[in-house]
């Protein structure tokens, strides 16, 4: 073997994300608080870039809606004003954003170009690739120190207390209805008209929600998180409960009253107050006070004047920047070489923000559409419609990675007339269908599965095997292996275990 130096080339291809690519799908996964926070620090950052005062004070006024859903399924898309003048969607960017994947660096933009502004002054937007932006990572303390909220809380236990998809987005839906303190604010009479269901089923999810810790929380009264309280320490007797009718004589202390009311000494009063004086009134509050932040929907769906959907971005979630070419133009004679590169690097990073901050609108918008389009049933007749759906599903319509979709519809949010909702509520598993009929949602049939167990009698117990048959009569193409699981998620005994229990109770 002989060992020697020699020269060779070689040809190949590979895909290297820019640190503009890298931000614009940054971009796609912000919230629209957290994207105004971005392009705050853009602004004071780069000198060429502008806030487009005009268009704030018009408030998007006259601006046409940027998508209709119209009852053929074909999506219309409007021009998007940006820069304060008119975007066209025929010319493309440099890359491509619609299909990304971190993983295996693969990505595609489609993105459009800006044109000059009104008034003659040198608006412009030049294509560009050089430069970099700052990651804007957040602070190390920030990342480290994070206090759970209520909310998360108790979204927590509802992931594990319930697997209905339906019982489980109206509790999403209480869980919203709630203030700082744990006390279940709002119209709550009217909650299963709003969400197309029965009262009953609401009163049901709300009793399910009442045993969540801190206890008390989802209480509509002062009484009724005592009594919560006091159940759980069993210490809610009649006599207890006559007090808890009578709280306004505690509060005045007319101690002679309620002995008389209750028909109990002075000792037993005293020990019943000492009960009441150990609850916790406001149990929310051990979860601190957090700055709330109001959620503003990213997205709108209507009824159009046609009866379909009509799909609309929010404007006022929208950032107005514009890039001023002109002050590029003013100082440009004076300019040393330095200042030259410096200001060629802001011109294209603000070129690049601008088209993406419109590509992230267009995403957004034709993912909200598709997701509309496919769950047209929970919009028109209630949570209990809602079809099976995932990401690659979404994906394959609207010919996106499904990465794209995810980053999407993360701290997005969509107002319905069925009430406000983030986008990944629409999504759920699927279970295949009998002689390759339509999919069936995971957790629908969980919840078939304990209807049928609840409506069973005590001399006819539904076994694993005889549900199997009821849903495969259904079209719903299960195995018996599955229903065990189902029904040991939502912690029912098996057959021989109801049997019993229902001949003890008998």
């Amino acid at each position: 073997m002989v060992l020697a130096q020699r020269l060779e080339l070689r040809q190949g291809q590979s895909l290297v994300m820019t640190p503009q690519l890298q931000q614009a799908i940054k971009l796609l996964q912000l919230s629209n608080l957290e994207l105004t926070s971005f392009v705050e620090q853009e602004l004071e950052r780069n000198p060429l870039l502008e806030r487009d005062e005009q268009g704030e004070r018009d408030g998007g006024a006259g601006q046409e809606p940027l998508t209709t859903l119209p009852e053929s399924g074909e999506m219309v898309a409007a021009d998007v004003k940006m820069a304060d003048g008119q975007v066209s969607s025929d010319s493309a960017l440099d890359t491509d954003l619609t299909n990304d994947h971190a993983g295996d660096q693969r990505s595609e933009l489609v993105g459009v170009d800006g044109a000059s502004g009104p008034g003659g002054d040198n608006w412009s937007q030049v294509r560009g690739t050089g430069g970099s932006f700052d990651d804007g990572e957040f602070n190390l303390e920030e990342v480290l120190t994070h206090d759970i909220s209520l909310r998360d809380h108790l979204n927590e236990q509802l992931k594990v207390a319930i697997t209905d998809p339906v019982r489980r987005m109206i509790g999403a839906y209480l869980i919203d209805m709630i203030d700082e303190a744990g006390y279940l604010r709002g119209e709550y009479e009217g909650a299963g008209e709003r969400l197309g269901c029965a009262q009953s089923e609401v009163d049901a999810v709300l009793a399910t929600l009442q045993t969540f810790e801190p206890t008390g929380v989802f209480a509509r009264t002062l009484a009724e998180c005592l009594a919560l309280q006091l159940k759980e320490r069993d210490r809610l007797d009649p006599l207890m409960a006559g007090m808890l009718d009578h709280l306004e004589l505690v509060g005045r202390r007319d101690h002679a009253a309620l002995m008389r009311i209750l028909s109990v000494d002075a000792d037993d009063l005293a020990s019943m107050i000492d009960d009441i004086k150990s609850c916790n009134p406001k149990p929310g509050l051990v979860f601190g006070s957090d700055v709330i932040q109001p959620v503003v929907p990213d997205v709108f769906v209507r009824v159009g004047q046609d009866g379909a959907w009509v799909v609309e971005l929010n404007s006022e979630t929208l950032p107005r920047v514009l890039v001023n070419g002109r002050y590029l133009s003013e100082v440009s004679p004076s300019m040393t070489r330095e200042d030259k590169i410096y200001l060629t690097e802001c011109m294209n990073n603000a070129n690049w923000l601008v088209k993406s901050l419109d590509q992230r609108a267009r995403t957004i918008l034709k993912v909200s559409s598709e997701i509309v389009r496919q769950q047209d049933g929970f919009l028109a007749h209630g949570v209990e419609h809602l079809r099976p759906l995932n990401l690659r599903t979404i994906a394959d319509a609207i010919e996106m990675h499904e990465s794209t979709v995810s980053r999407v519809t993360a701290n997005k949010y969509v107002s319905t007339p069925r009430g406000l909702f983030e986008l990944k509520y629409f999504f759920t598993s699927s279970i295949a269908s009998v002689e390759g009929g339509e999919a069936h949602s995971a957790e629908a049939v969980r919840h078939r599965i304990k209807m049928l167990i609840d409506a069973e009698s005590g001399t006819d117990v539904l076994s694993d095997d005889r549900i199997v048959e009821i849903l495969r009569g259904s079209g719903i193409d299960i195995a018996r292996r599955t229903v065990a699981k189902y029904r040991e998620a939502l912690r029912i005994p098996s057959s021989v275990q109801r049997r019993r229990l229902k001949a003890l109770a008998s």
